[in-house]
């Protein structure tokens, strides 16, 4: 995880006490319920900063799965994550990462999840660890993630939380702003502004306020508004216009 991730996992962002406050919900359930949290959303709207923070506060287990990834190498990724040199077989390999789970408590973030559900497979391998050994997994994906699960009943019979991620919105942008402008006041009228050019990504405000903090530095700002900020350009994540 990056460091700007680790960095921002301090700030109790409302995703953030989402995804905390659902692990805890699961961790704690009744005996017999099922154990998996379910967190979807567009991209840039902070979900795996939400994990970052996770790791942290539950010492959760994490891997990030990648388009390319096997089945094989999935696994092999959850035990190198656990400190565990892995089996030679896949059923062996299910067994070594559910006796940990199990023997630590610590439950399993499975980021990018889309990557191994949209297979019957990798949606099986999961319900596999699960049910192995019962822990608590948290798996997490884009807006499409609930469909992609519901796909494979065996799987999404064992989600207890479906969780949306939200937009972000002016409370998010103030606590970003001390992390990523420090030293700068920018008034509410243009940290609004930011979080409706946004259209709910996190990542584009932070973007926008780095990009203010080097202005207010090379202006001699100590403190920014809308009026002052004018018609300086304000980041959307769309690419410009094509030239005719």
């Amino acid at each position: 995880m990056s460091q700007s991730d680790q960095t921002l996992s301090i700030a109790p962002l409302t995703n953030v006490g989402l995804c905390l406050s659902a692990m805890e919900r699961v961790m704690d359930r009744t005996l017999g319920l099922p154990g998996i949290v379910e967190f979807h959303g567009p991209s840039g709207y902070g979900k795996s900063t939400a994990a970052a923070h996770l790791l942290t506060r539950l010492r959760a287990y994490y891997v990030a799965v990648q388009s390319n990834w096997t089945r094989k190498y999935f696994l092999e990724a959850i035990l190198r994550e656990m400190g565990i040199v892995p089996a030679r077989t896949l059923p062996a390999m299910v067994a070594q990462a559910a006796e940990q789970l199990a023997l630590s408590g610590r439950p399993l973030i499975v980021d990018e999840a889309d990557h191994m559900v949209s297979k019957e497979g990798g949606a099986n391998l999961i319900k596999d660890i699960y049910e192995s050994a019962e822990p608590t997994i948290m798996l997490i994906g884009e807006e499409l993630l609930p469909a992609k699960i519901e796909r494979w009943e065996r799987l999404a019979g064992r989600v207890l939380e479906w969780v949306p991620a939200q937009p972000v919105n002016i409370s998010d942008a103030r606590l970003l702003l001390r992390i990523y402008a420090p030293g700068v006041t920018i008034a509410d009228d243009l940290l609004k502004l930011l979080v409706e050019k946004a259209r709910g990504s996190v990542r584009r405000v932070i973007v926008n306020l780095d990009a203010i903090r080097a202005e207010a530095q090379k202006m001699g700002w100590t403190s920014v508004d809308r009026a002052a900020w004018g018609e300086r350009p304000i980041y959307t994540g769309q690419a410009p216009a094509t030239r005719r």
